[in-house]
């Protein structure tokens, strides 16, 4: 199998990479509180997963390396919980940047960001405008469960998307991590819904903890969750997220 992990290469196999213009996963999450029966590694541990599948998906069609997860996002939201490590939006953005700067240092040219947390969609939207033209490169991002809404509508039973600690979330987690997922407690894992949606859009609202919304931590129903859910969503996250790629769609000429 070919190694695409950017820690797991040496820096020649790196640079022949580079040279190869192999494009440059570079996972985004969080580490905040997922509920009563999910790890706060869960955003980290999705996303993660999500670009190794990718990965696996376009070689060999093309040549593509996944940079380390940068665990740390924007979580302010979740802190009224416990558990959770946040950053300030100035903090967020000089961090990027550098990891992309030194990406693009390594000889790399084609970066995409993808996204494993909903409470960093807005600050990367914005972002990806400010390090195109900072860092004079190309930069994409993505949030990888935006990239399969048909298929979270499809599999999931109560809920069209990704919310938090979810029926979505707990499934994908039974996959990847499922010794780190407390089936005693999944009777508690169920809350309010909750739409990222509807929350990106710019109608008038203010900052709410997450505390305000769910006493559990829990935006969803995780008692309806599977492996048997958690593979399809994976499978069908990575595969559309590797098609676009592999098409060429965020560097095609408009």
């Amino acid at each position: 199998m070919t190694e695409t992990a950017w820690n797991r290469l040496s820096a020649e196999r790196l640079r022949a990479l580079a040279a190869q213009d192999a494009i440059v996963l570079l996972p985004v999450a969080s580490t905040e509180q997922h509920g009563p029966h999910l790890p706060t590694g869960v955003d980290d541990f999705l996303c993660s997963e999500v670009c190794r599948r990718t990965a696996a998906e376009l070689v060999p069609d093309c040549s593509v390396v996944v940079a380390p997860t940068v665990w740390c996002g924007l979580a302010d939201h979740h802190v009224a919980f416990g558990g959770t490590f946040t950053l300030s939006l100035a903090t967020y953005y000089a961090l990027l940047r550098d990891l992309c700067r030194s990406i693009l240092n390594a000889g790399f040219r084609r970066i995409v960001i993808v996204n494993g947390h909903g409470g960093n969609i807005q600050a990367l939207g914005t972002f990806v405008g400010e390090l195109t033209r900072e860092l004079d490169a190309p930069i994409a991002i993505t949030t990888y469960f935006m990239e399969a809404l048909d298929v979270m509508a499809e599999v999931l039973e109560d809920q069209d998307g990704v919310m938090h600690a979810c029926e979505g979330e707990t499934s994908m987690m039974m996959v990847v991590h499922g010794d780190l997922v407390q089936a005693d407690r999944l009777g508690e894992a169920h809350g309010p819904s909750f739409d990222i949606m509807s929350s990106l859009v710019p109608s008038l609202k203010r900052f709410h903890s997450f505390a305000e919304l769910t006493a559990s931590g829990v935006a969803g129903d995780a008692r309806k969750a599977s492996v048997a859910k958690g593979e399809t969503l994976l499978a069908g996250c990575a595969a559309a997220l590797a098609r676009r790629l592999r098409a060429g769609e965020p560097w095609a000429a408009r």
